[in-house]
């Protein structure tokens, strides 16, 4: 499934900081400590019993088989699946034991991608492309009413498949792009349409949390500053040479390394308080994205097999309680949009799609 489109000035950089923030690619450095991982593990049925939960149907009643992109609650997606007659890709607005509703469809010999979903109250902010063409922002409201397209003028746009590709905050979408040399637009457009606003930001920079920004996309040490968009504060964050460290305004992941690859994974504030080892070496960041509400750490655990079957252990740990909490045996990937969590199971044939709107944990 495809969260995002790169921008070809900085491919490179985003694959690399995506690959070491999943455990995937791990760059030998001098050994570091070696903390046990988390002791006892408890299932998510007992430890959030009065979550909400859901199943649906990787196929639609029309046939084709359904992507989500963002759930709005832990029955309710917004995704895409192709039309019946295989002459279109459609956006749909999909709830479980429902008809979809269609907000969008382009033609598939056009190429086309709709992704980077959010979903912030009641609107629906997705972008779209075709052809190789130019990246456009398009709006809707949750109940798929008042689709309009917000703006085509999106600069050579930057996405690295995090939730915070497009941010929705003071009335507005922001995103950012790459400019000449190393320097960085943040660029936003009113929710009703209208002119871009474009601020240069000196360096490699996405967006995470509103209104912050995170550095060190583009390296091997990962996140070094955090810069508040609305104050020019800055975070610098303690970190050392022999790990890469992605963060979020309250929490980072800290990918701990030696010689032989990844010994564990650590979770803790950007100035080095409440450190703590969440994962042994084992594991490793199921998704891009930091703490999941400030709390929650999506991580995934690879068995014999996974290599060829794909499939993975689903692990969540949760920074509030310290527990390590069972998600599934076999996964087939890991998404979090909008406080809502879901992977898959099954084949081709027989796919369904597992949800948890962490929200309600």
């Amino acid at each position: 499934m495809s969260w995002a489109r790169l921008s070809g000035a900085r491919v490179g950089w985003v694959a690399l900081a995506v690959a070491l923030a999943a455990g995937g690619a791990l760059v030998a450095y001098p050994a570091k400590d070696d903390k046990p991982a988390p002791p006892g593990r408890v299932s998510s049925a007992a430890a959030w019993p009065g979550a909400q939960r859901a199943e649906m149907a990787g196929n639609l009643p029309d046939g084709p088989i359904f992507h989500p992109q963002a759930f709005l609650d832990a029955r309710t997606a917004i995704g895409t699946a192709p039309s019946p007659d295989g002459a279109g890709l459609r956006l749909l607005l999909r709830t479980s034991g429902g008809q979809p509703k269609e907000l969008r469809r382009r033609p598939l010999a056009s190429d086309p991608e709709f992704a980077t979903v959010t979903v912030a109250g009641t609107d629906l902010v997705w972008t779209e492309s075709a052809g190789g063409g130019s990246v456009a922002i398009w709006a809707a409201t949750t109940s798929g009413d008042k689709v309009r397209r917000l703006t085509a003028d999106t600069g050579n746009v930057v996405f690295g498949g995090s939730q915070f590709d497009l941010v929705v905050a003071e009335g507005k979408v922001w995103w950012v792009a790459a400019d000449s040399g190393q320097v960085t637009q943040v660029r936003s457009v009113a929710l009703s349409g209208g002119a871009v606003t474009v601020r240069q930001e000196p360096g490699t920079w996405a967006l995470t949390a509103w209104p912050w920004l995170t550095d060190g996309t583009g390296d091997q040490t990962g996140t070094r500053v955090l810069r508040a968009l609305t104050s020019n504060a800055e975070q610098r964050v303690a970190t050392t040479g022999t790990e890469l460290v992605t963060c979020s305004p309250l929490w980072c992941r800290v990918m701990v390394l030696s010689g032989d690859g990844l010994t564990g994974i650590d979770a803790m504030h950007p100035d080095g308080t409440a450190r703590r080892r969440i994962a042994g070496g084992a594991a490793r960041a199921a998704i891009t994205d930091v703490a999941i509400l400030d709390r929650f750490e999506l991580l995934a655990e690879p068995g014999p097999d996974s290599d060829l079957t794909g499939s993975e252990g689903l692990l969540v740990y949760d920074l509030s309680t310290g527990r390590t909490v069972d998600i599934s045996a076999v996964s087939e990937g890991a998404y979090s949009r909008n406080g809502v969590m879901w992977w898959s199971t099954g084949d081709q044939d027989h796919l369904v799609w597992h949800t948890i709107d962490l929200r309600t944990v």
